[in-house]
């Protein structure tokens, strides 16, 4: 357990911890494309990345996914690009054969007598004016580079976000671990966990075990009476108690991806409290092992945040 007024893990100059929350988003252009990523990201069990891509730009995603892998160790990472194109990318071009066709049948129907046709009609007809596709090599080309130091930047944004949530983290963490230790502490004060009224209580069960062993083989009464001073005695969960709390300091200190050592050590606290509260014999004991376990249970809650 910690001396008084010693120093917290942030103070002592932990290494950052992250959450596994949060998003970011970048802007940038290059005339005459101009493109937004965003990344956002919330808890999950491993690393899962997902990326949503503008239609002929599959080729990013082998990409999106690297980058994922190599800034984040955990969480459900989303990365969407969107592309917009400036005026004068969009050519158009004439379907000369298709409009002679048409023009040969409308003179066919003026010369039967059908109404002239308008120009603009003909023009609105599908696949008169076509649309020229894209040179989507060139446009990779020229926009690889720079898309992928946007993607750089993003992620990187989407880092920091998810370290400065882990900061606040902390905060809260460390003071459910302060609580354990004073609910540690004052379990192992608490009156009835004492050396004399421990003896107290041994010696009554004890003798109500005698008054009613008439006939109890000798090998069942000494059984019973090591069966009770075994439940009497807390000090092994205590101890244990406050060994894993220590660990816990002992990993935000260091930093990193640390969330499933947290949540492995948070079942292990839950452990020793449930065993307190099942050897408590004594009210005040008893209650304060409820309060330890409803305190690891808050712990446990936050650590699923932590990658």
């Amino acid at each position: 357990m910690p001396e008084p007024g010693s120093p917290s893990v942030a103070s002592a100059g932990a290494s950052a911890i992250a959450s596994m929350t949060g998003f970011a988003r970048f802007e940038d252009s290059h005339e005459p494309h101009a493109w937004t990523w965003e990344a956002r990201s919330v808890n999950g069990k491993s690393l899962d990345a997902r990326c949503r891509l503008p239609p002929g730009y599959d080729w990013l995603e082998p990409s999106v996914r690297s980058a994922v892998g190599q800034h984040f160790k955990r969480g459900n990472v989303n990365v969407t690009l969107s592309l917009a194109r400036g005026e004068g990318t969009t050519r158009y071009r004439l379907n000369r054969p298709l409009l002679d066709q048409l023009m040969t049948v409308v003179r066919e129907l003026e010369e039967a007598g059908a109404a002239p046709q308008r120009l603009e009609s003909l023009l609105n007809v599908r696949g008169v004016i076509e649309t020229e596709e894209r040179d989507i090599e060139a446009e990779k080309a020229a926009l690889e580079p720079q898309l992928l130091a946007g993607l750089a930047a993003v992620l990187s944004r989407l880092g920091d976000a998810r370290g400065e949530e882990g900061a606040r983290l902390l905060a809260v963490l460390e003071a459910h671990l302060d609580n354990l230790d004073r609910l540690t502490a004052a379990a192992g004060n608490c009156a009835g966990n004492q050396p004399a009224a421990l003896r107290e209580r041994l010696h009554r069960q004890v003798r109500e075990i005698l008054e009613a062993a008439a006939g109890l083989p000798e090998d069942r009464l000494t059984q019973e009476i090591a069966l009770l001073a075994t439940k009497a005695d807390v000090r092994e969960e205590l101890d244990r108690l406050v060994a894993h709390v220590a660990q816990a300091r002992t990993l935000l200190a260091g930093g990193g991806a640390i969330g499933r050592k947290l949540d492995f050590l948070c079942q292990e606290l839950n452990r020793e409290a449930n065993t307190l509260c099942s050897k408590s014999v004594d009210l005040e004991l008893t209650r304060i092992g409820l309060d330890l376990k409803a305190t690891i249970e808050q712990l446990r809650e936050q650590i699923q945040n932590i990658e």
